[in-house]
């Protein structure tokens, strides 16, 4: 009997998810004779039983398309919102699973799809990644497919922003993706020739960023560039919940503390990436005009950059040969160029922060960047 194998994207799209879908169907299809079906919209699809039979013509032509052919949403196997109520819809997953009589489920996405993959997995079902996300914040893989298309995007918005910044002398603050890691600012912002890059890894002094500024405006640039990711934060409010917690963990014991320190975790994340309070602080610090492009889902749409496709076909077709192979459990991604698989286990619930030491950071430093520490 041919394998038969289940597809489906889940977490936020991603230039490059259907490069992917096309490589693993051209080679499970047309190579290994699997059968393949998709879920629509992630595990809300797989839980209702929404599924496209994916033949050679489904994978004509979506080589350059951005999306997802397959659809796309942020629910977990124990929560999908189905008419508006969430429930726990792990029985009918699997239940499908079997009575489509699968031999393997492929989940493609970012952090969504890996700690969803790893929570079925501990639940018997046979399954393995892709990592495709903008924020390349994935353990187990040098590049996450996306990534590259979205720092192009982010840096060509850069370039143009410069000639208004030089124009009207202004600060320009760019907020990007990132809420929890700052690849995809650090390379665009220094791709873009960006003046001061601020990302979560790096909480920033105010004032620092504003002495960098001035000290360019002293030199008669009457202009700057700011690259920020979205979850930056500054060094006064890590401050401020620091002492919160300490003397939350002085007053409460047990479930009151615990629910004090879940409040302060929610509020601290809101704190982070406040662009519009940092641009106001900028304005009152040098009295230079500033001004915020919050660029948001442009860095996911679009066509996939060459290299996005050729990292999606080549992580696509190994997926469909470790299938074949029998190796389940894993994500499959790429350390030198080579594919490699990382247990679920390792990658599930975890996250690539830029390293204090990453040498994009280093050049950054020495090309007069300011990182606001």
């Amino acid at each position: 009997m041919k394998k038969r194998i289940g597809v489906l994207t889940t977490g936020g799209d991603s230039p490059g998810i259907n490069a992917a879908l096309r490589g693993l169907g051209k080679a499970a299809s047309g190579v290994y004779g699997m059968e393949i079906i998709g879920f629509q919209d992630g595990f809300t699809g797989m839980a209702q039983g929404l599924t496209v039979e994916l033949e050679g013509s489904a994978f004509s032509g979506i080589l350059t398309t951005g999306g997802t052919i397959l659809g796309t949403n942020r629910d977990r196997p124990d929560r999908v919102i189905i008419d508006g109520v969430a429930k726990d819809a792990t029985d009918q997953i699997l239940e499908n699973y079997k009575k489509l009589k699968l031999h393997a489920l492929v989940c493609i996405g970012g952090s969504d799809a890996q700690n969803s993959a790893y929570y079925l997995m501990q639940h018997g079902l046979n399954v393995i990644t892709l990592p495709v996300t903008i924020d390349n914040d994935l353990t187990g893989t040098d590049t996450s497919i996306g990534f590259d298309t979205a720092v192009e995007v982010a840096a060509e918005a850069i370039d143009r922003l410069h000639s208004t910044a030089i124009s009207h002398h202004r600060i320009i603050i760019v907020e990007m993706m990132g809420r929890e890691t700052g690849w995809l600012t650090l390379a665009a912002g220094i791709a873009g020739g960006a003046d001061v890059i601020l990302i979560p890894e790096i909480p920033y002094h105010t004032e620092k960023v504003a002495e960098a500024i001035l000290q360019r405006s002293h030199k008669g640039k009457r202009f700057s560039l700011v690259a920020v990711s979205e979850g930056a934060i500054s060094q006064e409010s890590v401050r401020f919940f620091e002492k919160a917690r300490l003397a939350n963990r002085r007053l409460r014991q047990g479930e009151e503390q615990s629910e004090i320190e879940q409040r302060l975790d929610t509020i601290e994340k809101h704190a982070a990436g406040d662009t519009l309070h940092l641009a106001n602080r900028l304005e009152d610090f040098t009295k230079l005009e500033t001004r915020i492009t919050i660029l948001g889902y442009l860095q996911r749409g679009g066509t996939p950059s060459a290299t996005d496709r050729v990292l999606a076909t080549q992580l696509g077709t190994a997926c469909a040969a470790l299938i074949q192979e029998g190796v389940f459990g894993v994500m499959v991604g790429t350390r030198s160029g080579t594919v490699v698989t990382t247990p679920l286990a390792e990658v599930a619930n975890q996250t690539k922060a830029v390293p204090l030491d990453h040498a994009w950071l280093q050049g950054a430093r020495l090309v007069g960047v300011s990182l606001g520490d």
